[in-house]
């Protein structure tokens, strides 16, 4: 179907449209026309992509003069590809109505180890091997030994497409993953390199939020992209933490040890050049007098991850004297290692601030600031004086100049934490040592000011007033849209007591009394026997999984359980666990049942979908807040707090319930779905607690839900599911419309329908 939003001719590739579909179109567009920031929250399972895609396509259709470019960020590899195969059907509806005028070119963008071809390279285990790997037959010096040696092993697929010069372009379309491998192919060109060039000509990018907001990717990907796009944060309710991991760093013994023998290895090379060729390493260091001009136009087989630190704070000048020498810059990183060791050695728990660290690297070591600021840069243009291409084996000595660099650069926002050993096993020693972060706004500060729209977007984004603190920034537009309707198919409950009357909770104090497992071992077993298919369990941690399964297998609770349905598990080993998903679904689709039992912040509460009769029944266990004793985590609240007045218990209670919202989400996918959610946990009935979820949540959680027993639930989930079995009308019948049509709309042009929507 197609309608006007106010100027704007909008291409929507299905019959009808949901109103919140419709209404979110609509303040996106108001954001869009400001060229502000928005701030939206939408529920699951409402078309959230498709709703974007076709409002931004169209809104760049509409304005051929100066089009928008669209930046679409995802989590996951899996969603990248979801949200470009929702693309090419709307791109395919576009070229039915418009022809060769709606033509784009739409690509994702992933690292080498999801786009390479080459079967020597992909083979390699891990993602920096597969990076390794492609510099091995790529770097401009191999290439060039290669011209004189022709046994030294190249890569066909690059030469083939640097052959190609100017020609290789990828032709309009939407490509996924997989389509650019196959072009690749077919073509015998590489689709990495290929991806990476074209990227800067592309009308839609999918790729994932570290390429915008980690700035040592940021600055090779995304420094080329124009001012004129909009860039959309998928499924950002945790974006907040993704920008503080950006801007951390944690070293461990391990890693010195390795940075130690990355130096012995350097040394010998530049011995080795000493007698061979020592015109290359003078030459280097008259380039460093001069400054570093080796960043600019490194070609791109050459290029390396970029600085650490954000674009705005990297010095603009000539590297200090005492570095520029290779031998004397060794010196120095084997000084500031030996440092980090002695600091390592510590009994207590220490912490201090940036500043007070580097005077302390200063007078003990002789390093100063200036010095630690360049070594990320110095590192870079040394590796690539010495032609070193294994650059996995060089992660140590990377990290420690990621670290030196960020603590010379940043005095706020960050502090320098020791810890002997994890609290949580303090027999074993394994001291480490983080630089954390504690400020979100730090990374994210530059796509804020770059380009003219951001749009964060999720299913999760309550307490919404809280995102704008949090990164700093004010949004034009910031709403919550609720669930249009046709019969109450979601069913939240608050479970506050077992079926003898004694509360259940996971409060430290009370987490592991009898009589709570008990409870809800009991809770789990009422349920298994009277809700078909697939339940889904969340806990608040892998220990208090284990302890809790543990105990239900000795009292003989879990026996009763697979009597019913099978139990499958969700375990730290990415395998195991979707060999464990796997069989769940299968047990589901043959009607035996199944119960699945996950941790809340874990892979499976983040990206994997419970729709239809793999999850009709979801039950949280208790309330995830994070570990509170974390030194980590108490700093940045004494940071928020300071910083932004953001109240401790605030923030823990806002974190603690995105989680929950995020785990019971998981079962609700369209709205012909059904399913229930039970909070069992009697925190959830107070209302500061309560509040903080979802409004579309809130909204159909009756007052007499909210204090419940199991026997109660047990009554009230019957009745859900015997309603739920009823047949009904999709659009919408009495007055209250759930699916528009295109006559619908152009009613509602003329106002007559806004009654219908709210």
């Amino acid at each position: 179907m197609k309608f006007q939003i106010e100027d704007v001719t909008v291409y929507f590739p299905y019959d009808n449209i949901y109103p919140e579909q419709y209404s979110y179109m609509v303040e996106l567009k108001r954001a869009l026309d400001a060229k502000g920031h928005a701030l939206l929250e939408m529920p699951t399972g409402t078309g959230k992509t498709i709703a974007l895609l076709s409002l931004i396509t169209s809104y760049a259709l509409s304005k051929p003069s100066n089009p928008i470019k669209l930046l679409y960020c995802t989590r996951t590899v899996h969603e990248m590809e979801k949200t470009l195969a929702e693309l090419r059907l709307l791109h395919q509806y576009q070229l039915r109505h418009l022809g060769p005028a709606a033509k784009i070119l739409a690509l994702g963008l992933s690292s080498r180890k999801n786009l390479c071809i080459n079967p020597a390279v992909v083979s390699a285990e891990n993602r920096d091997s597969v990076d390794a790997g492609c510099r091995k037959l790529t770097a401009t010096w191999v290439r060039a030994l290669a011209v004189e040696n022709p046994n030294i092993p190249m890569c066909q697929f690059f030469e083939n497409y640097e052959k190609a010069a100017s020609e290789a372009v990828l032709p309009p379309g939407v490509y996924t993953l997989q389509d650019l491998r196959a072009f690749g192919r077919d073509k015998g060109w590489c689709p990495y390199f290929l991806a990476r060039h074209m990227v800067q000509f592309a009308n839609v990018v999918v790729y994932s939020y570290q390429y915008l907001l980690d700035p040592k990717v940021a600055g090779i990907i995304s420094k080329e992209m124009q001012r004129e796009s909009v860039v959309v944060f998928d499924e950002a309710h945790n974006i907040d933490n993704v920008c503080i991991e950006a801007l951390s760093v944690s070293v461990r013994r391990q890693t010195l040890e390795g940075a130690t023998r990355n130096l012995s290895k350097m040394a010998q090379e530049i011995n080795r050049f000493k007698a061979t060729d020592a015109g290359r390493l003078r030459a280097e260091y008259n380039r460093l007098v001069d400054g570093l001009a080796q960043r600019g136009n490194l070609p791109i087989s050459d290029t390396w991850l970029a600085n650490p630190a954000l674009p705005d704070d990297i010095l603009k000048e000539a590297v200090p004297g005492n570095i520029r020498r290779a031998e004397h810059f060794l010196s120095v990183l084997r000084r500031l290692v030996q440092y980090l060791h002695g600091r390592l050695e510590t009994e207590n728990v220490e912490k201090e601030g940036p500043v007070a660290f580097v005077a302390s690297i200063n007078s003990q070591a002789g390093i100063d600031q200036k010095m630690l600021k360049f070594c990320y840069d110095r590192l870079h243009s040394l590796m690539l004086t010495l032609e070193i291409t294994d650059t996995d084996e060089f992660l140590h000595i990377q990290t420690i100049c990621d670290f030196a660099t960020l603590v010379g650069t940043y005095t706020r926002g960050f502090s320098i934490i020791i810890e002997p050993f994890d609290e949580r096993m303090p027999h074993i020693p394994d001291p480490v040592l983080q630089l954390s972060c504690h400020d979100a706004s730090l990374a994210i500060k530059p796509v804020f000011e770059r380009f003219q729209s951001v749009v964060i977007t999720s299913g999760t984004l309550s307490p919404i007033d809280l995102y704008p603190r949090l990164l700093n920034f004010n949004p034009v537009v910031s709403r919550s849209f609720t669930m249009s309707l046709t019969r109450n198919c979601i069913c939240p409950m608050v479970l506050t007591r077992g079926s003898d009357q004694l509360p259940v909770s996971t409060k430290f104090d009370m987490r592991s009394d009898p009589g709570v497992v008990r409870n809800y071992g009991r809770l789990l077993l009422e349920m298994v026997s009277v809700v078909p298919d697939g339940i889904v369990c969340f806990f608040v941690s892998y220990s208090y999984m284990d302890g809790i399964v543990n105990t239900w297998n000795e009292s003989g609770i879990l026996k009763e359980i697979m009597q019913h349905k099978l139990v499958f598990i969700e375990t730290q080993d990415v395998v195991e666990t979707t060999l464990a998903l796997d069989n769940y679904r299968r047990a589901c689709d043959c009607g035996r049942g199944a119960v699945f039992f996950s941790v809340a912040r874990g892979k499976v509460a983040e990206g994997i979908d419970f729709d239809r009769h793999y999850g009709r029944l979801v039950i949280m266990f208790g309330v995830p807040f994070q570990y509170t004793l974390s030194r980590i985590l108490l700093a940045r609240l004494e940071y928020l707090r300071e910083t932004f007045q953001i109240k401790e218990g605030d923030f823990l209670t806002f974190d603690a319930l995105r989680q929950a919202a995020q785990c019971v989400g998981r079962v609700i996918r369209s709205k012909a779905d059904y399913g229930m959610m039970i909070f069992a946990d009697k925190r959830y009935s107070r209302h500061d607690k309560r509040s903080k979820l979802p409004g579309w949540i809130l909204s159909h959680l009756r007052d007499a839900h909210l204090n419940l027993s199991t026997d109660m639930a047990l009554h009230i989930a019957r009745e859900f599911l015997r309603k739920m079995a009823q047949p009904y009308d999709k659009a919408g019948g009495s007055g209250r419309k759930t699916l528009l049509s295109e006559e619908d709309l152009e009613k509602m042009g003329d106002g007559t329908t806004n009654e219908m929507l709210f």
